[in-house]
């Protein structure tokens, strides 16, 4: 995991539900960290840092460009 770069931090697992889907998708190599105390203690969320999105170094660009593209799209937006 020493490749992996965290690319964006969110609160709660509801937040990146679609972008998951979308880096599924590119079929995109990413974990969240922090996910699954989150997951199971949900205001355990600001103790620890929130919700990390790592991806490998390779895919870095490519990942921005899609949370870009769900930002300027008023229908799939990220909070």
């Amino acid at each position: 995991m020493k490749d992996f770069v965290t690319i964006k931090t969110f609160t709660y697992p509801h937040e990146y539900a679609v972008l998951k889907l979308l880096l599924d998708q590119e079929g995109i190599s990413y974990f969240f960290e922090n996910e699954t105390m989150v997951g199971v203690f949900p205001f355990y969320s600001n103790a620890l840092g929130g919700i990390n999105l790592r991806v490998h170094q390779k895919d870095k660009d490519k990942v921005l460009k899609i949370i870009d593209d769900l930002n300027t799209n008023p229908h799939l937006r990220i909070v």
